[in-house]
């Protein structure tokens, strides 16, 4: 696909955090853009502020709309409605939400309340099961894309370091990342050989997205609010990382068509630290 061509993008958890900050990226650069998120106020808020992400000249065109990723109707609806919307091509498909809160977030797995495995049936579904069905969904529209003749779509799922790296008590989170990477890897092989779709996947480290979201628009805080010297220190790249370096990873993997398969790693270098205990 031609880094300069116009694209038709569908962003899942485009109204916030790292999803919103690709939804403004890529609307600013021309191409037009379809989100889905599940949170009402903050889908509304980015309806009333995309419009102004556009420049006066561009032609793209844009919608967000409300989807419960856990529910495979509201899914199958959704593509409908980007199928419509884009003329049934699509360029990029970035399977980027991630359900982060929940009743029994943060429990022990030996916790014996339900709340733990609602949490956990939450983000497998949305975290996994959801990137595949709009996978399977998203081909037909895929298969041609609209950048060029013969040139199909791509696939970039967002993953996280953590699932190389984990936390107490984040299981659910860390089997749903980990098992990202096991489906990009397959699908890139499955969907490479019948028609040419490629499949990759970005592993972001530690992105500060606090400015992403309602709350901060409506204040003069900037980007590096909350954080410390020694976050940034703790980053053999010397800072924390921003939306901007993911969309940059993005946009490399959208341009490269000798790539698939493959985990590009966002993260500062925090990776690949030897950490010891401190005395």
């Amino acid at each position: 696909m031609s880094g300069t061509q116009a694209l038709k993008i569908l962003i899942t958890g485009g109204a916030r955090g790292i999803g919103r900050g690709l939804f403004r990226h890529f609307l600013r650069a021309g191409h037009s853009v379809y989100v889905l998120d599940s949170n009402t106020a903050e889908l509304e808020h980015v309806k009333k502020t995309a419009e102004t992400w556009k420049s006066a000249s561009s032609q793209a065109v844009w919608k967000a709309s409300l989807c419960d990723l856990r529910d495979r109707a509201n899914i199958k609806a959704a593509v409908e409605d980007v199928r419509i919307t884009f003329d049934g091509k699509l360029d990029v498909l970035i399977n980027n939400a991630m359900a982060t809160e929940g009743v029994g977030a943060g429990r022990p797995m030996e916790d014996d309340s339900d709340e733990i495995m609602d949490d956990w049936d939450t983000k497998i579904a949305v975290g996994l099961t959801a990137p595949y069905l709009l996978g399977r969904l998203c081909v037909p529209l895929l298969k041609t894309g609209s950048s060029a003749p013969g040139s199909p779509g791509t696939i970039i799922n967002i993953s996280s370091t953590r699932a190389y790296q984990a936390e107490d008590n984040h299981e659910a989170y860390s089997a749903a990342k980990a098992g990202i990477l096991g489906l990009t890897q397959s699908m890139s092989v499955s969907l490479g050989h019948r028609h040419k779709i490629r499949v990759n996947a970005v592993l972001p480290g530690w992105i500060h997205v606090m400015n992403e979201r309602a709350e901060a628009d409506g204040s003069s805080a900037g980007w590096e609010e909350g954080l410390t010297k020694e976050d940034a220190d703790w980053h053999p790249a010397g800072r924390v990382g921003k939306v901007d370096d993911i969309a940059k990873a993005v946009e490399y993997l959208i341009g490269s068509g000798f790539v698939t398969g493959q985990e590009v790693v966002v993260d500062g270098g925090v990776g690949r630290k030897m950490v010891y205990p401190e005395e």
